[in-house]
């Protein structure tokens, strides 16, 4: 017969308890997790389930238009037509999609390129433009194809344009699409404790409504005023990401006018007279630092670049050795050349090294130890004091000048004219250039042997040679502040920013950065020289029966060194032959205009660079037009 065993209730009892005990765990962990998920992170998924639900569908701004003294557009807005491919509407492979709307419409590889981009960018969300500017038989082509292509629509964007093409690009400027590194300069500057101009508009900007932005010049300088504020719409959609209904919108507001100070029509007439010569040229409004010209040639057509430039304009543009992308006005550094012995004469007289009266006699040349350096008359000048010096251009008259002031006396003084150091304009990427002085080439050679400083690099830098190199916008504002009677104005390119809406225009007011101590009687020994060059001077041939009085000076530069051999223009390489240099003040009386120019590798100043200071003259202060030159037309 079978025997049974009493059941352990005492184990029984522990093993339920070891259950209870689990199974509480198990629900405080959940209840933990349930805290966790619903109480402290509520914030953090519940945002992340509405972004799953809604859609941000940016709203680009109406970008700012660019505009000159004289109310003349430069810059501006248009709309045309694109093709637009709204991604989550798309069944299958886009690339395929893309491959059959080539079919009907030219889809260019750089389209290819921009779209895929687009797309990466805002992870294949949203809608994207696949070509932009239609034509009507484009845009009639696809309409009668509409219904192979569901997704795509055709719709109308604003687009950048520059009416008058090549005219002023450096200084315009263009924009493009943006890139990573702008998305994360952007970033840091919504990131920033520093309020800009537009305050916490900008912080509040929606980056993806930002999809071009100004790349060089004026566009890049002032992005922050003529972009505006991007607006953007929230779209309920579908988990397959389908729109439903449109929640809320917030509109764009448009980006504000920007005014030059420009003169655009002096900008075109100078940059008609280069014709094919290479060079720069800087016009400057003494009292208030405005610049009324700043041309650099050869230049570009900024429309190239909005949509991304193709490769082929893009190789034929950087491999030029005219250097069409250069903007030299800003970047290049001359030898000022005869240029510079105005500004020495007044160091001479500021330092009581020189009198207006006192003389030398000029044999043609000046002999340091067993080097010789020659004046550009061989035969001399004969007796020359101050005023000759600079009227016939005498090259000895300022080595012994040179040598007696020594090269840290030279640089102390022309410092705070501007030499050597950047003005401030409002635009990015302005050089320094080189003023030299003892400390400068300890600092510029890393040989012991190579930063000693010789006597005889001083004689040269009395002429404007040597180690001297400065850009001509440097050269233009130094005369300025000579003019200007010593009261330094920095150079500015924008007058004001406009309202687009009610017009209201919030002008810049023009900076005074110091003051020179210069005497009013050495300034005017200096002008009445300079109004003399023009009269009977090396640049009189160019002001013969100007209706204005006006100073100037003439500057020849070597490009390279001749090793004591006679230059001939003709024969030398034309990249290899002196640059023609020009300074020029009118009217002499109270001067409203300086203009400091150089033209490349075209010659002696007075023949090449003078005749086109004279012309601007003559327009900027007559109103008189070159016949040589077509007339100026305003762009429809």
């Amino acid at each position: 017969m079978a025997s049974f065993k009493k059941p352990d209730l005492h184990s029984f009892q522990g093993r339920a308890q070891i259950a209870i005990i689990f199974v509480t765990v198990c629900f405080l962990i959940l209840l933990t997790r349930l805290v966790w998920l619903q109480i402290i992170n509520h914030s953090k998924y519940s945002t992340l389930a509405e972004n799953n639900r809604i859609a941000i569908v940016p709203a680009p701004a109406m970008r700012g238009l660019l505009i000159d003294r004289n109310g003349i557009v430069i810059g501006r807005n248009y709309s045309a037509l694109t093709l637009d491919v709204n991604v989550s509407e798309i069944q299958g492979n886009v690339d395929q999609l893309v491959d059959d709307l080539s079919e009907i419409i030219a889809i260019s590889p750089r389209d290819r390129r921009n779209f895929k981009r687009s797309l990466e960018d805002a992870r294949n969300m949203g809608t994207f433009p696949l070509r932009s500017m239609l034509n009507e038989v484009e845009t009639a082509r696809f309409m009668a194809n509409r219904y192979r292509f569901p997704g795509v629509e055709i719709s109308s964007r604003n687009f950048r344009e520059y009416p008058y093409n090549e005219l002023a690009s450096h200084m315009i400027g263009y924009i493009g699409r943006v890139s990573q590194k702008d998305k994360e300069r952007m970033q840091s500057e919504m990131n920033s404790p520093t309020e800009s101009e537009d305050g916490n508009e900008l912080k509040n900007a929606f980056l993806p409504g930002i999809q071009y932005v100004g790349k060089i010049g004026i566009e890049q300088s002032y992005e922050h005023v003529l972009r505006g504020v991007p607006g953007y719409d929230q779209v309920e959609i579908t988990a397959g990401g389908k729109p439903i209904r449109t929640l809320s919108s917030f509109p764009s507001k448009p980006g504000k006018n920007v005014i030059l100070s420009v003169d655009i029509k002096l900008q075109y007439l100078v940059e008609q007279l280069y014709g094919n010569f290479r060079g720069a040229f800087v016009a400057i409004e003494p009292a208030t630092g405005d610049i009324l010209a700043f041309v650099s040639k050869p230049n570009f057509n900024p429309n190239d670049f909005v949509e991304g430039i193709d490769s082929v304009t893009w190789k034929e543009l950087n491999e030029s050795k005219s250097k069409p992308l250069y903007n030299r006005p800003l970047k290049g550094l001359y030898s000022p050349a005869s240029t510079y012995k105005p500004f020495m004469a007044l160091a001479a007289l500021e330092l009581n090294m020189r009198s207006p009266s006192q003389t030398i006699n000029d044999p043609g040349f000046f002999t340091l130890g067993t080097h010789t350096f020659r004046d550009e008359k061989r035969a001399g000048h004969g007796i020359v004091d101050m005023e000759k010096s600079i009227v016939e251009s005498c090259d000895t008259y300022y080595y012994l000048l040179a040598r007696d002031m020594g090269v840290n006396a030279m640089h102390d003084f022309m410092k705070p004219l501007g030499f050597g150091q950047r003005t401030g304009i409002d635009l990015e990427g302005e050089v320094a250039g080189i003023l030299p002085s003892t400390a400068w080439k300890k600092t510029a050679f890393k040989k012991t042997e190579q930063q000693k400083w010789f006597e005889g690099e001083t004689i040269s830098l009395g002429i404007g040679q040597g180690y001297n190199s400065f850009s001509i916008l440097q050269v233009a504002h130094a005369l300025a502040n000579v003019v200007n009677d010593g009261v330094v104005m920095k150079p500015n390119l924008v007058n004001a920013i406009e309202d687009p809406f009610t017009r209201q225009q919030n002008l810049i007011t023009p900076k005074e950065s110091y003051r020179i101590n210069l005497k009013r009687e050495n300034i005017e020994v200096i002008k009445k020289a300079m109004v003399a060059t023009n009269q009977t001077g090396t640049s009189a041939r160019s002001f013969k029966d100007a209706p204005f009085t006006s100073g100037g000076k003439t500057g020849t530069s070597q490009v390279f060194s001749l090793n004591s051999k006679e230059y001939n223009h003709a024969s030398t390489p034309e990249f290899l032959r002196d640059h023609a240099l020009f300074i020029t003040f009118a009217p002499a009386e109270k001067p409203t205009i300086v203009i400091a120019l150089v033209v490349e590798n075209a010659g002696f100043g007075g023949q090449h660079a003078a005749p086109i200071a004279r012309k601007a003259l003559d327009f900027y202060i007559n109103g008189k037009w070159p016949k040589e030159i077509p007339e100026w037309k305003r762009a429809p």
